[in-house]
């Protein structure tokens, strides 16, 4: 039995300051939905912005039904605007873009198509042709690589803010973090396996300035890293910390048994030996065993606190428009 959806389409854009492109941007929107004959609604994040744009949205949405906001109290991220907006949205396909008028609407229709009739659980965006400097879209290369070695998925751009999702999809998963940019790895790991890919236009930036900063590179990685292993491990860390555990504890014993018998057979045999004490590889053998132990115990504890404290986050919103 088919489930009905207030609309068909949610637009989901998180932004921190960019008063500027909003009013061009939501008229585009809903030029390109309109005349597609799409029932739709747009839900703009205002991630702690220090300009006027929540003023804007508040103007917009006085004139336009469409338009529904949510401002945080301070900066907190996209992942986490993202986060906050999937919670709300009610259409039967989500997609997201970024605010600054580099992803075109024009898309946003083809991108409905691929959820609803090709029956994927996510379209992700490639900008194929960039209108970015080098040092930008050398790193991106570099991380696109990383991630798809590590994940499997066969994207060119992982971090496209333009992407469509099966409404499935957004409702069970969590973005915190900078994890917005590996949501098809997370989708991926909670059974949305149907994932593909659309080239989409890449318009150059009308307005403001960029948010981009190399740093973002190394707390990507990181999360790369973290992402992996908690959706891999969360449910059983000590599969992963008990494993190690024990391979650092049986090598550490392996060896400090061979150094033992090695002391006995060669006083069987009344030749002379060092003392097992005096040998640096029975030290090495010493901390093997020690660091088993502790990962050992590192996965118990682990499992008490998944079994009995799991994760939430809770972001202080200061102001809702049109969200009940």
């Amino acid at each position: 039995m088919s489930q009905h959806f207030p609309v068909e389409i949610s637009v989901v854009i998180p932004l921190l300051n960019e008063a500027e492109s909003l009013p061009e941007l939501t008229r585009w929107i809903h030029r390109v939905l309109s005349q597609h004959g799409l029932t739709y609604e747009v839900i703009l994040v205002d991630d702690g912005s220090t300009d006027a744009s929540w003023d804007v949205i508040e103007q917009l949405a006085q004139t336009d039904t469409h338009l529904r906001g949510i401002r945080f109290n301070r900066n907190y991220g996209k992942s986490a605007a993202l986060n906050m907006a999937f919670r709300e949205t009610q259409g039967r396909v989500v997609c997201t873009m970024d605010a600054d008028l580099q992803d075109s609407p024009e898309e946003l229709p083809e991108l409905y198509r691929l959820i609803v009739e090709e029956r994927y659980d996510l379209v992700s965006g490639w900008k194929k042709k960039r209108f970015d400097p080098l040092s930008k879209t050398i790193p991106t290369k570099l991380f696109n690589g990383v991630t798809r070695w590590i994940s499997g998925i066969q994207l060119h751009d992982f971090n496209c803010g333009l992407k469509a999702y099966d409404q499935r999809v957004v409702k069970g998963i969590e973005v915190y973090g900078e994890m917005h940019r590996y949501i098809p790895v997370i989708a991926k790991w909670n059974g949305f396996g149907r994932i593909g890919e659309k080239a989409v236009q890449h318009q150059e930036r009308k307005y403001g300035v960029t948010k981009f900063g190399l740093e973002r590179f190394v707390y990507g990685f990181l999360d790369l890293l973290s992402i992996t292993f908690v959706s891999r491990f969360r449910r059983r860390p000590m599969h992963f910390f008990g494993t190690m555990g024990t391979i650092s504890f049986l090598l550490g014993m392996l060896i400090t048994l061979w150094l033992v018998g090695e002391k006995v057979y060669l006083a069987f045999r009344n030749l002379h030996a060092r003392n097992v004490t005096d040998q640096p590889l029975f030290f090495l053998a010493l901390v093997a065993v020690i660091v088993g132990v502790q990962l050992f115990l590192a996965g118990f504890l682990a499992e008490m606190i998944q079994l009995n404290g799991p994760r939430k986050n809770q972001y202080l919103v200061r102001e809702k428009l049109n969200i009940d």
